[in-house]
């Protein structure tokens, strides 16, 4: 399992953005290791989420909602 869910659907343009901000890391040497998890196939992950995605959660459990640029990305990895 990777540290890193991104939780979102597969309509939702703005978690598109969140996992471009992700994969920009990855091309900045920054490598982050994340899950992808469709919100769509659970009630209680579409319940929780449904009005905040993308949610990027740690292995902790910490969470950063939208919006975020690649700045608060950063702080919220740094802080891992």
């Amino acid at each position: 399992m990777n540290p890193y869910r991104l939780y979102g659907t597969s309509a939702c343009h703005l978690c598109e953005l969140a996992e471009a901000l992700l994969q920009a890391l990855r091309k900045q040497g920054e490598g982050v290791d994340y899950d992808k998890v469709d919100i769509a196939d659970s009630d209680t992950l579409f319940e929780r989420y449904g009005l905040l995605i993308p949610v990027l959660q740690d292995s902790r459990g910490r969470e950063l909602r939208w919006p975020f640029d690649i700045e608060d990305l950063r702080g919220f990895i740094a802080a891992d």
